[in-house]
């Protein structure tokens, strides 16, 4: 393949690439946005395996590593659950920062090129900064898989003087810059390229441990951005435009994203690497903490009466559901209660789960209309005029503390008010706090009730008093 030819197909990837990401925004272009996506991958592999870059004896180990990776793509594909999605795709932000890493070292040593004067002071800097954004990427995601994954434990982790550690690795970062940039050789250069990846592997590692769990929806689009950011780096050392474009997209969207996911929990976005809030979550409440009033326990047959008896019933999903994989249940329900008449929608919080768009991912998978499934900003004013709001596995998106204490963690927040409805039922396995350590006074509100149990177990009853 040409050279000319292989650019050809880096634009047309590039495109497909864009049409991916307009497909992606919305629910009901979502299959096509991937499968936009993947085309212009595989054009771009074609188009890098077959172009004049690669020599002939390389391509078997091309061919030998891309097998490998596809094999394990495919088995995590097939085995890694719904409810394991968050931390799989930290994971494979880990994997990019890696990559990033050892293409950053590979170029380095690299001497088949000879860069003379200002041109080999950029491809060093170049090089410098695409290991720094890879390190970082690869120990914080790693470490965010370890909390998502529970392996790790969700509260923060604050040491003393934290900001000045950041600001003196930042310092030393800087300083062994100049020092590797004017290296005269690649022997000496090294040593300072080793230390600051040293010092970037232990920022990503402070970064994501000080942050909190309930911040973790913004740490997993934030990781999500660097990894572009890093795959754009790669780009620029190996002199690859469509990795350039391609990093560059998935930077700014997720740099945008991590925007809209602070908006959506009243965060400011510094505040949340400085250190976020939240706890190892699932711990009852301490005694005296708890508001004033008594949890009004509900069966499943007397739920499925509620429901029967409505005109209008609103569903929050959260993450409670994704553990106890009750969407298809769930599915069931909302069909049973439409076919009699019933109006039914979903309410959606954009941090809803452990990742931006966890919840819709399971609705659709469980083959819930689109139309249906409202944002939280299209449903919030239609809660009064709601006879039944069931809350299945949510706890800090609903809390009305966000609203009436000053003093909550999550003031601020914007939540959904499902406490205007005319009752609400919680689902919930105990009256265990939210990710975020923080007790719900919704649970305590005399239009409340509380449906304790497994959310499978329990939806599936409901269901058969519906049917019954």
């Amino acid at each position: 393949m040409t050279q000319s030819l292989a650019t050809m197909a880096y634009i047309g990837a590039a495109i497909l690439f864009i049409l991916s990401l307009g497909g992606l925004s919305h629910p009901e272009t979502a299959r096509r946005g991937n499968l936009f996506g993947m085309i212009g991958m595989t054009i771009a592999v074609l188009a890098t395996v077959l172009g004049p870059r690669v020599t002939p004896a390389g391509v078997p180990w091309i061919v030998g590593a891309l097998v490998v990776g596809g094999a394990v793509g495919l088995y995590a594909a097939r085995k890694v659950q719904m409810t394991q999605m968050p931390e799989l795709v930290a994971l494979m932000h880990s994997l990019v920062g890696l990559a990033a890493c050892l293409v950053g070292f590979a170029s380095y040593v690299d001497t088949s090129v000879a860069y003379e004067g200002a041109e080999k002071a950029i491809h060093e800097i170049e090089i410098y900064l695409g290991i720094l954004i890879g390190a970082v990427t690869f120990s914080g995601s790693v470490i965010a898989f370890g909390k998502l994954s529970g392996k790790i434990g969700g509260k923060p982790l604050l040491l003393p003087a934290r900001h000045w550690l950041n600001l003196a690795g930042l310092l030393v970062v800087i300083w062994f810059g100049a020092d590797f940039v004017g290296a005269a050789s690649v022997e000496a250069g090294m040593t300072p390229l080793i230390i600051m990846t040293v010092i970037a592997l232990l920022f990503g590692i402070h970064m994501v441990m000080a942050i909190g769990g309930a911040d973790m929806p913004v740490v997993v689009s934030m990781l999500n951005s660097y990894s572009g950011w890093a795959a754009a780096a790669t780009g620029f050392m190996l002199s690859n435009d469509l990795l350039i474009v391609t990093g560059a997209l998935v930077g700014s969207s997720g740099a945008i994203l991590s925007y809209i996911m602070c908006r959506a929990m009243n965060r400011q976005f510094l505040s949340v690497i400085a250190g976020g809030f939240g706890t190892a979550g699932g711990a009852p409440t301490a005694a005296g903490e708890a508001p004033a009033g008594e949890v009004t326990p509900i069966s499943a047959a007397e739920t499925a009466e509620l429901l029967r008896g409505s005109k209008s019933v609103i569903i929050v999903p959260g993450y409670g559901m994704a553990v106890a994989q009750a969407q298809h249940t769930v599915y069931e329900i909302t069909k049973v209660l439409r076919e009699s008449g019933i109006n039914v929608r979903f309410g959606i919080h954009p941090v809803a789960g452990r990742m931006p768009g966890h919840m819709n991912v399971l609705l659709a998978e469980a083959k819930v209309p689109y139309d249906i499934v409202l944002e939280m900003d299209e449903i919030n004013d239609d809660f009064p005029d709601t006879d039944v709001t069931m809350v299945i596995g949510a706890n800090d998106i609903v809390n009305p503390a966000a609203q009436d204490d000053p003093a909550s963690p999550i003031a601020g927040m914007p939540v959904l008010e499902v406490w205007k409805s005319r009752t609400s039922i919680v689902m919930k396995r105990s009256m265990a706090s939210g990710y975020a350590g923080v007790d719900n006074p919704l649970f305590y509100k005399d239009n409340n009730r509380m449906l304790f149990g497994d959310a499978k177990k329990m939806l599936d009853e409901v269901l058969l008093a519906l049917k019954g």
